[in-house]
């Protein structure tokens, strides 16, 4: 395990776990939030192995 310290707003702490998805490039990470566990778990299945670009306009879906 990688672990990278840094402040992450409490907001984002509150949100269970199961409704976000955590990806990150070389110089940014990003929270995708999500109303469900089904539509998160739907949206990792339809954007694995795609760069990040592609993965956004998925998330716009949502």
């Amino acid at each position: 395990m990688i672990c990278i310290k840094t402040d992450i707003p409490d907001e984002l702490n509150k949100i269970d776990d199961e409704l976000k998805a955590i990806y990150h490039s070389k110089d940014t990470v990003c929270f995708y939030i999500f109303k469900s566990r089904d539509l998160r778990n739907d949206f990792i299945e339809r954007t694995k192995r795609m760069k990040k670009i592609e993965r956004e306009e998925i998330y716009k879906e949502y």
